[in-house]
């Protein structure tokens, strides 16, 4: 368990300010949930995979919800039925602009039943990654809700978070933004402005702004939203917890990492506390952690994260899981990463062998995993050459053989993925065709280029040079095939890491052929002229980025 750390000095004002008497939250509604497709990020070391990620929802009295942003995944706003029964009925017709009727129930009219059925509609469209078709029939649903319900009423504010989620996603962040603040607007007017509601309508605005990078702005909603759930809610809520973690990772990317630290230990504690310690939620939330403390070279800190989430994955699903295979993977190279090479061995080999009876022969993950295992058997003959040279060709030639598995897969992955259909429309489905084309790019690279270094490492180890330096430069010279190749698929050829890759290549392919190979003058100047542009074209985007 972890002990609660001292808050930031954010903590401090918030605890010092009156709190609003707590609300009855037992009398709510049970939340659903909405299961979605979409791909999980495990911090680089591991690839794309399938999941299936549920939507926490805040139900509000007179069929609107807002949701709790929680990640970067959409979240939609879904209608519930009133229930008139009790003494608070004519209450909640009241701020829903419906009108009641002697006998208890609520009278609809032809826009209210309008506006059910397009916000079903776009949903279901949204949900199926058909995201014109969703755009209409939510911006139809506007139009009703405020023919029906009335222009200030909360349910416009949902439907303008429906649609504001869907440009978040089109990345129309124009058209986004202005919807976020209309909701807020709505909801502050209808229930003031320290209501539950408002707080979590402002999550969903500071998740928004955090995934444009839009930093202090995201800092200042979250820390609102956070003081009106810590009054509300209590500091022993999940949710609570949830608005902690995201600002956290905010004062992380501003630079604050101590006190970042402090609000995800806090959060972290917080699920723990409430019996939540071995969920998905709590397991997120100690990577992101040990991924901060890899980062600041704390590694001993984050083995001790990684191996506790191995152990509670691990107990829970055993290893006909990939979740627990990702965990082990991410060890194994966390312990890699500090030299510690045998332990960090057996379980990439234990993850491979139970990926290949999880997944497809020739699954991107498969080529991941032996790309892992070729690099460590390299490092292994590091270490072997200058006690038993034969031992270290071995390890060489093990790795070799992984290596060429995996540009093997990689390949057929990447050509699988990218090949573009005419008139596709942007959809999730294409998104994350997106992003196995580029997952399946960046191991066909890294695994070359691990390949062309291998066949160096030959090159010292034995004194016939003239067979390595071939099969070096084949190696290497693929890579800028491969760019080439690829260079008419803009999300590849732009995107930062896969240049970065590509630039690595050409660097060891520098090295090469001015160190080892008798080489004409003008194809070595060429290719530092195209070194040095790749350099350009990388600096120029982290400006741009900043």
């Amino acid at each position: 368990m972890f002990f609660r750390q001292a808050a930031a000095n954010l903590f401090k004002r918030l605890r010092n300010s009156a709190p609003f008497p707590t609300k009855n939250w037992s009398s709510m509604p049970n939340a659903g949930e909405l299961r979605f497709s979409g791909q999980r990020n495990f911090g680089g070391h591991t690839w794309s995979s399938n999941c299936r990620q549920a939507f926490q929802w805040v139900f509000l009295p007179g069929q609107t919800v807002i949701i709790l942003g929680i990640s970067s995944v959409p979240a939609l706003a879904e209608d519930v039925s009133v229930e008139s029964s009790s003494k608070n009925a004519t209450t909640e017709a009241e701020i829903t602009g419906l009108r009641e009727i002697e006998d208890g129930s609520v009278i609809s009219n032809v826009h209210t039943s309008k506006w059910r059925v397009y916000t079903d509609n776009g949903r279901d469209y949204f949900i199926q990654g058909k995201l014109e078709q969703a755009e209409r029939f939510f911006l139809s649903a506007i139009q009703e809700a405020k023919e029906g319900f009335g222009e200030r009423d909360p349910h416009v504010a949902a439907a303008c978070n429906n649609l504001a989620e869907l440009y978040r996603v089109k990345k129309a962040f124009d058209k986004a933004e202005p919807l976020y603040v209309e909701a807020i607007d709505i909801l502050e007017e209808c229930f003031g402005r320290d209501d539950i509601r408002v707080g979590a309508a402002l999550h969903n605005l500071g998740q928004f702004y955090l995934v444009q990078r839009k930093l202090e702005k995201a800092r200042v909603c979250y820390e609102r939203s956070l003081k009106i759930k810590r009054r509300v809610l209590g500091e022993a809520h999940p949710d609570y917890a949830d608005t902690i973690y995201h600002l956290g990772i905010v004062l992380y990317l501003q630079g604050k990492e101590k006190d970042s630290e402090d609000l995800i230990l806090d959060s972290i504690q917080i699920l723990e506390d409430g019996g939540q310690g071995e969920s998905i939620l709590c397991i997120r939330r100690l990577q992101y952690l040990a991924q901060i403390y890899t980062k600041a070279n704390r590694f001993t800190d984050a083995e001790i994260l990684l191996r506790k989430i191995l152990h509670i994955v691990e107990l829970s699903k055993g290893w006909k899981s990939l979740d627990t295979v990702v965990a082990a993977e991410r060890l194994a190279l966390s312990l890699q990463s500090v030299g510690q090479l045998r332990e960090a061995a057996v379980l990439l080999q234990r993850c491979l062998d139970a990926r290949k009876v999880l997944l497809p022969e020739e699954h991107i993950q498969n080529a991941a995993n032996m790309l892992h295992i070729a690099r460590l058997k390299v490092l292994n003959s590091r270490q072997l050459r200058k006690m038993n040279s034969s031992q270290a060709m071995n390890e060489l030639d093990l790795a070799k053989d992984l290596l060429g598995n995996s540009i093997r897969i990689a390949r057929k992955v990447l050509i699988r993925r990218v090949k573009p259909k005419e008139n596709e429309e942007f959809t999730i489905v294409s998104k994350k065709a997106e992003k196995d084309g580029h997952v399946a790019m960046m191991i066909l690279l890294q695994s070359l280029n691990a390949l062309g270094m291998l066949e160096m490492m030959k090159m010292e180890i034995q004194e016939s040079r003239e067979e390595h330096q071939v099969e070096a430069d084949a190696a290497l010279r693929q890579c800028i095939s491969v760019y080439k190749e690829f260079g008419s698929v803009k999300y590849l050829s732009d995107h930062p890491e896969v240049k970065a890759e590509y630039l690595s290549c050409l660097r060891h392919l520098s090295n090469l052929m001015s160190s080892y190979m008798k080489t004409n003058r003008s194809s070595l100047e060429e290719l530092n002229e195209a070194i040095q542009r790749i350099e350009v074209e990388i600096s120029r985007n982290r400006r741009r980025e900043h």
